[in-house]
Parts: C-alpha cells; structure tokens; sequence
C-alpha cells in the first residue's frame, strides 16, 4: 500500500431536519390543537485514531465526508429522526488542523483518541412549541439549522522513541534491518529510502523500542531539494536521535566530517527544537576500513566533530557488529528520557551539534 502522510478534506455534518405545521384532525376534535413534530438533529461528524490504519490514502481520493441529514418532523407530534453520525479512522499520530484558520484542532496521539470535528444542525421546530393563550392554532415552525463545514488538513506522524539521520546511503536502512524486523529497501545507490519505515527493537524479554527512518537529507534540503525535509516531521515525536555517518564513503572525494554539519545544518533549519533534542553519533562501515588505519581515522573524525565520547559509538550495520551494544545503551537511555518529546531536555553542549560550526581547516 502506498505511504501516505498528508490530506486536505471536507468535512461537512448533517443539517437539521424541519419542523412541521399540523393540527390534529379526529373524529371528535375536528379542530384539535397544533401537534407538528420537530425536525432531527444533524449527524456530527468524528474523528477516531485507530492502531490497523497505517496511512491517509483513503482520504487522499475521496476529500468530502458528510454525515447525514436529520428527518424532518411529522404530524401527531411525530419527531424527525436524529441524523447518523460519522465516524474517519485515521492512523494513531494524525495531526488535524482547520485550513482557514490554521488552528490545531487535535492530536490523535493514541488508539482510540476521538474528537468532534464537525457538530450537525440543530432540528427545526414544530408548531407545537408556538401555541399559547392568545395563539391556539399557530402556523409557525422553523427549519433545521445547517450543519458545521470545515476544510481541514490531516498530517500523520509517526510514533517512534529513536529517530534515524544521515545523508543518502549512511546505512540507516541496514541499521533498522540489523536490529528490528523491518525490512525497508537497501540497495547500492542513493535514495532508496523514499518512504519512512518503522521497526520495534526488543532488548529483553519486557523491553523494547520504537526506530523511525526517513529518506536521507542532502545539503539544501531545507528549501526543498531531496525528500528527506517532507519526513522529517516524522521525528518530532521522537526522543532521541541517531545521526548514522559513513565513514568508508564510496566518493573518496565525499568528507564525512562535512556530511555531519550538512545534517546538523538542516535540521536547525528545518526545526531548532528538533535540533536540540538528544542525539548520539553514530560511525558506520567501520569494517569498510583496513585494519591498521581503523583507530587512528575513527578518532580524528570524532575530535573533528567534537563529539561527545559518551554518545558515539562505532558500528558495521551490515554485519551487526556494535549494534547488539548500541540497542542496549539506547534503551537504557530512553527509560531515564521522559516519555513526552516535549519533556525531554533540550542539548546544546557539543559544538559539533553547532550548525555554523567551521569546517576544520587541513
């Protein structure tokens, strides 16, 4: 199925139904009193988060929903029949916001998370409820209401506790294939990744974790170029990020050190919160590397990006070398991070995390 993670459509509930002008007509009480029925109420129309919904393809073709439209009333006090609602399911994570007036209207973070989006019209009334002392046989009754309309916007975010960055071809594909049950697409040349892929990641038997990856970033991708900037709301509910850097690039002419501040670059302007958030270097390949040089290249590149020795660590995503031990730092990581991404605090202590860091000079 394809991926889709954003959609514009109307919503639209159901109007009220009439009210009614009848006078009771009985053998005996040729002229009884007013018993006109009021109209049924407009069905509302729902929104509902559910956990077998996976993306807003649905609503990607078909954009108008509208929920029903109540009965009108009838004669010997009948009332119209309430309109039936409407309920979108939409994947867990869908962001829904009004168009017009750019206000957020919910955040369906959790299965079963429902909000009204649309509220139906309220029913006419019939001519009973205008009778009095000076009026016995009133004529008047009034029409349904109309139902609420909005144009709103549907973005999904994924739900993940580790988000994946790096360039094209940093090997985060491999990495989530390495340690999850996913299995996104790798193959030897860039953008393989067009869509996110999520993977679960078990450390014990009782533990386990959420990994988001996004098609890889390129520099300028915040005004556009590449794919990775479309997805990368996909990683403000992560709590922590994983830059995978390759150290054994293809191009020889290709400087990893640089690949890390195009990321880093990118991100801040993309989101400067995003940027902040907790994020651990990861050098990747390392066993595309000989032997004798290993050491020395990994920790020049390290001191080059100032990074902090706690947080890096080095890994064969292809082998699964360093992966089982880099799971298991994550996981106990994330178990001291508040679970809100919001919660979690911000980091700025690493000037390689510096977008306007200088490149080091040869």
């Amino acid at each position: 199925m394809k991926f889709i993670d954003e959609a514009k459509i109307l919503v639209a509930a159901g109007d009220g139904g009439n009210g009614i002008a009848s006078f009771r007509r009985e053998k005996y009480e040729p002229e009884g009193g007013p018993d006109g029925g009021d109209g049924g109420h407009g069905g509302n129309v729902h929104c509902v988060a559910d956990r077998n919904v996976n993306t807003l393809i649905e609503y990607r073709y078909a954009r108008r929903f509208r929920a029903r439209r109540g009965e009108n009333g009838g004669s010997s006090d009948r009332y119209g029949k309430r309109g039936k609602d409407l309920t979108l399911r939409v994947p867990v994570g869908t962001v829904i916001a009004d168009v017009d007036s750019k206000e957020v209207l919910a955040d369906l973070d959790a299965d079963g998370k429902k909000v009204l989006l649309a509220k139906g019209g309220r029913g006419g009334l019939g001519n009973v409820h205008f009778k009095s002392s000076v009026n016995r046989t009133p004529r008047q009754f009034t029409r349904g209401e109309a139902g609420e309309q909005r144009n709103l916007r549907l973005e999904l975010r994924l739900l993940a506790d580790v988000g994946l960055l790096g360039l094209p071809n940093a090997g985060k594909s491999t990495f989530l294939r390495a340690v999850s049950a996913a299995r996104p697409k790798v193959a030897d040349y860039p953008f393989t990744t067009i869509e996110p892929h999520l993977g679960v990641v078990r450390t014990d038997q009782d533990r386990s974790f959420v990994v988001a990856d996004i098609p890889g970033l390129i520099d300028g991708a915040a005004e556009g170029a590449g794919l990775g900037i479309r997805f990368l709301k996909h990683l403000k509910r992560t709590r922590l990020l994983l830059h995978l850097v390759d150290l054994a690039p293809a191009d020889p002419a290709a400087d990893p050190v640089r690949a890390v501040q195009t990321v880093v670059r990118e991100l801040q302007k993309y989101d400067p919160e995003l940027a902040a958030r907790p994020r651990w270097l990861i050098v990747n390949k390392v066993d595309l590397i000989p032997e004798d040089e290993r050491e020395q290249r990994i920790a020049d590149f390290l001191r080059a990006c100032k990074a902090d020795p706690t947080n890096s660590f080095r890994i064969s995503a292809i082998s699964g070398d360093g992966c089982r031990l880099l799971t298991q730092r994550l996981q106990d990581a994330l178990d001291r991070l508040p679970q809100s991404p919001a919660d979690v605090p911000a980091v700025t202590a690493h000037s390689w995390e510096d977008p306007c860091e200088k490149e080091p000079q040869p």
